[in-house]
């Protein structure tokens, strides 16, 4: 069971705290097209919450995975999708490889005020030329004496623009590719880093993201995470956790947006009746429903495989497949039922439409989990004939 009686009270802090600190400034920050990271994550500091699965010697609660995922499916609660994107960037995707990797000293330096909401993190992975084909990227950290100089760029950095440092991605070697690369954590002040524009994006208009240059940007090899051409393994790793993230935090989200879309045609009128009365309408949205349950079944089942030691790269892949086919499924059905309204900013559906639709696209577009699927069952041209996955 992924769940006991122990997680009830953090989740319900938890609760507390969204109705409390975030729910009320939503629709103020979408408005202004950035939230404050460093009050927010502050908050969420000091009550534990950026370092629930995290070393405790370096702040961290010491509890296993199933705390984190519970944390993530409790900020679909929040009523967008790009506040629980930026908390989860910090806390599942910037944050896990430094923290099962990290030199103490690099932990201590970055790892720390991450935890305690005094650093705000990203991560710098995707380049204009290369978004889910991670092995691609261009960025260089060449190695000089005891510092790396790093030259480069990042594109669709998800707090990009708040960031203290960024857990960068960069060859640091000229072997094969997956292996040529390290993890590093950059300071975002360091001379050189030039945070080139905030972008305007569709969706998730209250998280900043942003484009970022590096000119010659010098930092000590000291900053490195784990050992040199690791990183597209560490990164490997860090992605199975970003996907589990991104399959909890959407299960509470579509449940609000099916709930809101049956108030909504119960009370509307067309023909003489309530739109909710139209079985095409309440079979579709128990179908939704439906799709939601497995979806959170799938999510806690490779969750706990997770907390087992086991590899869940299958599975992670699975959900993350699932996540964004359903996100766009979900929520273009529900608005359709809206009519008019589902086109106005204003509604619920509207914004959970625009954000929704990054699932299919960030960490891996839908394609490359197929294409990381069918290389498991050996059904993909060249990998080998299937075995018994």
């Amino acid at each position: 069971m992924l769940f006991t009686a122990d997680h009830d009270e953090p989740r319900r802090i938890l609760q507390k705290f969204i109705a409390a600190e975030i729910n009320p400034h939503v629709d103020e920050w979408e408005e202004a097209g950035i939230f404050p990271a460093h009050e927010l994550f502050k908050k969420l500091g000091s009550l534990g919450f950026l370092g629930l699965n995290k070393p405790v010697e370096f702040g961290g609660q010491g509890l296993d995975y199933s705390y984190a995922l519970m944390m993530a499916e409790e900020l679909g609660a929040i009523n967008c999708g790009a506040i629980p994107m930026a908390i989860g960037v910090q806390t599942d995707m910037a944050t896990p490889a430094l923290a099962r990797f990290g030199s103490d000293e690099v932990r201590k330096e970055f790892l720390a005020p991450a935890i305690a909401g005094d650093y705000v993190a990203c991560i710098g992975v995707s380049e204009p030329g290369a978004g889910s084909d991670v092995a691609s990227i261009k960025t260089q950290a060449r190695g000089d004496g005891d510092d790396y100089v790093i030259n480069g760029g990042k594109m669709w950095i998800t707090n990009g623009t708040q960031a203290d440092f960024i857990c960068l991605l960069a060859n640091t070697g000229d072997g094969p590719v997956h292996r040529n690369k390290s993890l590093i954590c950059v300071p975002m002040k360091s001379k050189g880093v030039q945070v080139a524009r905030k972008l305007d994006k569709m969706g998730m208009r209250s998280s900043d993201t942003a484009q970022i240059f590096f000119d010659n940007v010098r930092v000590p090899k000291r900053n490195r995470i784990g050992e040199e051409g690791q990183g597209f393994t560490y990164q490997m790793m860090q992605f199975q956790e970003e996907r589990l993230w991104a399959g909890a935090a959407c299960l509470k989200a579509h449940e609000a947006i099916i709930n809101a879309t049956i108030e909504y045609t119960r009370n509307r009128k067309a023909f003489g009746r309530s739109i909710l009365d139209n079985q095409v309408v309440h079979f579709k949205l128990a179908e939704m429903q439906t799709e939601v349950e497995l979806l959170r079944a799938l999510t806690y089942q490779a969750a706990e495989a997770l907390v087992a030691g086991e590899d869940v790269t299958r599975l992670a892949t699975m959900v993350k497949l699932k996540t964004g086919r359903l996100g766009r499924e979900l929520t273009d059905a529900c608005l359709q039922y809206w009519g008019g309204m589902g086109f106005m900013n204003e509604t619920p559906v509207s914004r959970a439409y625009r954000d929704s639709r990054l699932s299919s696209i960030g960490g891996g577009a839908d394609e490359v989990m197929l294409t990381i699927l069918c290389k498991m069952m050996g059904t993909l041209p060249g990998s080998g004939k299937a075995g018994n996955a």
